[in-house]
């Protein structure tokens, strides 16, 4: 992979991630990407879960090597007292813990809060959880399906007819190690800027996901509307929708500004609707979206998915294809943004990964390295800390690491 010698905008931030699977690792492969150094404390036995999820290749998961890249693998027994103090010695030196334990149980460790502040009073804890670390229902299990489920996404996705349906990914971990990563950003800041102490970064999955459900809260509080499955349509939105195409491909077209809708009309050959008082602004068009929806369906469906994109685009209405990935590694748009990034697996294979996101202009992040074999950087690290090669044989000896 590429280097770069810019000084990145997380250089000199050491980040101590003690978490498994999605949200919490997340949040840190974000820290990493942009510079921070990334610790990642795994069992000995087996590590994280995640490196076995998914599509293996020679014996560890894809998924692996994207959510762990510039990460350094560690293996520490958090059972073992021994084990324990060499976490405590990183946390020393570290400017935010990552974890996603259930509420509890790093308490029990003694890796708690109230401990790893008194070592590190200015240390950021990230603390990613099902429900939060306060609160009735705190200290039970929670994963992203149940913070999407009680967040209020679940309930509103799918068609009216039919069950509630998940997203095709995880979407529940990633939205909260999103709001993980600026969370801690912001406690940094404020630790650096206005002479803050360290503190708690509480993020609670199911609120991470209610935080993004637009209107919802303020129409039921003030009309009593509750948002129900509306499947590929928004209600009050109108029109943007999916539509099949004469030789089966489906195509979303968002065609609800005012000037974009006329747009639409005239390439539909619908002048008529483009001049419509009744239909110059969104109100007027959701009032009769079902007539609306059924023009376009059939101008759709008369033409090809070539065709229907050529004359959008001709027309400046913003429309895609639904995307699979082949689309993706074709197209020139991921393509020109480095959205597809080829990296060496460590038998050489080539493979691509995604690029990074956000672009920044002078500081970018970049992948420096793919996720590590497990306790690859062990000796390194507590060689660091000031463990000679006689202490590290006795802690591996000992079952500390």
């Amino acid at each position: 992979m590429a280097t770069s010698a810019t000084l990145k905008p997380l250089s000199g931030i050491k980040v101590v991630e003690l978490g498994t699977l999605i949200a919490g690792p997340f949040a840190a492969r974000i820290l990493g990407e942009f510079g921070a150094e990334v610790i990642k404390i795994e069992s000995p036995d087996g590590g994280d879960p995640l490196r076995k999820w998914r599509k293996l290749y020679e014996g560890t998961s894809l998924w692996w090597y994207l959510q762990s890249r510039n990460k350094k693998s560690v293996t520490v027994n958090l059972k073992h007292p021994d084990g324990i103090e060499v976490v405590r010695k990183l946390v020393a030196q570290a400017d935010i813990v990552v974890e996603n334990f259930r509420p509890g149980v790093l308490e029990k460790l003694g890796l708690g809060w109230e401990a790893l502040s008194a070592i590190n009073p200015g240390l950021v804890m990230l603390r990613l959880s099902g429900f939060g670390q306060t609160g009735p229902m705190a200290r039970q299990p929670g994963f992203g399906a149940i913070g999407e489920s009680m967040g209020g996404l679940r309930y509103v996705t799918g068609f009216p007819d039919r069950p509630p349906v998940k997203t095709g990914i995880s979407i529940g971990d990633s939205i909260a190690a999103l709001w993980g990563a600026l969370g801690a950003l912001m406690a940094l800041r404020h630790k650096e800027v206005n002479g803050g102490r360290g503190q708690v970064v509480d993020v609670a999955l199911y609120e991470a996901v209610f935080a993004m459900m637009e209107s919802l809260v303020p129409e039921f509080d003030v009309f009593g509307f509750v948002r129900e499955r509306t499947g590929n349509i928004m209600p009050g939105i109108t029109p943007s929708n999916t539509h099949t195409t004469k030789d089966g491909k489906h195509v979303a077209i968002g065609a609800n500004g005012d000037a974009i809708f006329r747009r639409l009309m005239q390439t539909m050959g619908r002048d008529d609707l483009a001049e419509d008082p009744s239909l110059a602004d969104n109100a007027g068009r959701d009032a009769r979206r079902e007539e609306i929806y059924a023009l376009i369906d059939a101008w759709v469906a008369d033409h090809d998915e070539a065709a229907v994109l050529e004359a959008l685009a001709a027309a400046e209405v913003p429309a895609s294809r639904i995307y699979s990935v082949p689309d993706m590694f074709a197209d020139p748009q991921f393509l020109a943004r480095e959205m597809l990034q080829t990296v060496s697996l460590p038998d050489g294979r080539s493979c691509r990964m995604p690029g990074i996101v956000p672009k920044l202009s002078l500081t970018p992040g970049e992948a420096e390295s793919l996720g590590p074999a497990l306790g690859e950087h062990t000796d390194a690290v507590l060689g660091a800390l000031g463990y000679d090669a006689t202490a590290i044989r006795a802690l591996r000896e000992g079952g500390a690491i």
